[in-house]
């Protein structure tokens, strides 16, 4: 699918989707829950990513079913012998639930798409193996066999904080308590944060591992409490764009964006005050230690500031849905901005508010490049071409909607 937007000035008010994050954590709390739940999402359409942990968990045994904005969720009462859990095209499916479905189910195998094959899992097979699991392979397609038991879990902090979010899902169903210990500092520790405030709306505890370089504790033996109804958080992390976009427009009413909780656990609520320091005049560093999911919208935004930005911290956004650090370095130069590679990030030069000159874009199957493509053509003087513009259903179905919405003129094709 091709987009082609023309350059416009974005204006109104917009409600934020939910999150993509929360959608996760809620769905397989729910799935593993004394009774029903609904968790519902208000306005927003499902996305491919959260479509893909409702078909795995209902591989496990729950029914998952979308009506109404909301999805309602049968937990697992009896699970398969031997299920095959298709993750789609999604690293949260899979990372959440190897653990879970390896303290659940007899030899589950785990398939998957697009780039998810080439994505780590070693290191958190490597944990379960010490804990009674075994995996045919360290990547897509594999087949665990064993039954997951409780101990002490030793993990990198610095490669995934989805491998700790999936033991935080699993070890609490187990009949003894766990350790998870970190051996490197945490990064992105905010979404382990949400994962936390998940659970702790389903009565699962955990608390600090004060040790070495920490971790969590985590009682065994806990029983998954249905709420009944839960409403999923609005998504900072796609809202980012829509902001950014109220930052780049022309037009004098701007942009808001509404629900969003401002005491959300979310680190890229930070946005905020990022696109604040891009506002300002000369040379600044944003590291993307805890946020890097922003870097597409930040580079967008920085492509058009006063001075140069530099991005650090953002080695791991090598193995996302695209090589980020390449695909957004190739995104700003095909639309004519000033930008270079790093090993760990980039560095944009800005124009002090001259425009762009447009271009086309290579997607490279990122949702987040498509969107940030799309918010560039606020402040580009020719048009803007995203070739492989579907990959924003993966965590934004109705973006271009919203978009054109506002006062966009994103042409899909």
């Amino acid at each position: 699918m091709k987009a082609v937007l023309e350059p416009a000035a974005l204006h109104g008010t917009l409600s934020a989707i939910a999150s993509k994050s929360d959608v996760h954590r809620l769905l397989i709390s729910a799935a593993l829950s004394d009774a029903p739940v609904m968790v519902e999402l208000g306005d927003t359409a499902p996305s491919e990513d959260m479509k893909a942990t409702a078909d795995a968990l209902h591989a496990l045994g729950a029914s998952v079913v979308f009506q109404n904005g909301s999805f309602l969720v049968q937990p697992c009462s009896v699970v398969p012998d031997r299920p095959v859990l298709d993750c789609g095209e999604s690293g949260s499916t899979l990372r959440f639930l190897l653990p879970v479905a390896a303290a659940l189910a007899e030899a589950p195998s785990f398939t998957g798409h697009g780039r998810l094959p080439e994505r780590p899992v070693k290191e958190l097979l490597d944990a379960m193996a010490e804990h009674g699991v075994s995996s045919t392979d360290d990547h897509l397609p594999l087949t665990l066999s064993g039954t997951l038991t409780p101990g002490t879990y030793r993990l990198p902090g610095n490669i995934s904080s989805q491998y700790i979010t999936g033991l935080l899902l699993a070890l609490p169903l187990l009949p003894e308590d766990s350790v998870i210990a970190l051996t490197s500092p945490l990064q992105s520790a905010s979404y382990v944060d949400v994962t936390r405030h998940a659970l702790s709306r389903f009565g699962i505890v955990s608390e600090p591992y004060t040790e070495g370089c920490g971790g969590y504790r985590v009682p065994g033996g806990q029983q998954y409490r249905s709420p009944g109804r839960i409403r999923a958080d609005g998504d900072w992390s796609n809202a980012a764009f829509f902001l950014a976009a109220g930052a780049l427009t022309s037009h004098p009413d701007g942009v808001t964006v509404t629900g969003l909780d401002p005491e959300s656990p979310q680190g890229d609520k930070k946005i905020t005050e990022l696109l604040q320091l891009l506002d300002t005049n000369g040379d600044r560093t944003i590291d993307l230690t805890d946020i890097p999911d922003l870097l597409p919208i930040l580079a967008v935004v920085a492509a058009t500031a006063d001075g140069v930005t530099t991005f650090t911290g953002g080695e791991r956004l090598r193995i996302k849905e695209s090589d980020r650090l390449t695909a957004v370095c190739t995104l700003l130069r095909s639309l004519g901005a000033r930008a270079e590679e790093t090993p760990d990030g980039l560095r944009v030069t800005g124009t002090a508010g001259a425009p762009l000159p447009g271009g086309t874009v290579d997607a490279f199957r990122d949702h987040r490049i498509v969107m940030a493509a799309a918010v560039a053509s606020l402040r580009t003087s020719g048009p803007v071409t995203i070739e492989g513009a579907e990959a924003v259903s993966k965590s934004y179905p109705s973006f271009f909607d919203d978009f054109n919405r506002l006062g966009g003129t994103a042409h899909v094709i």
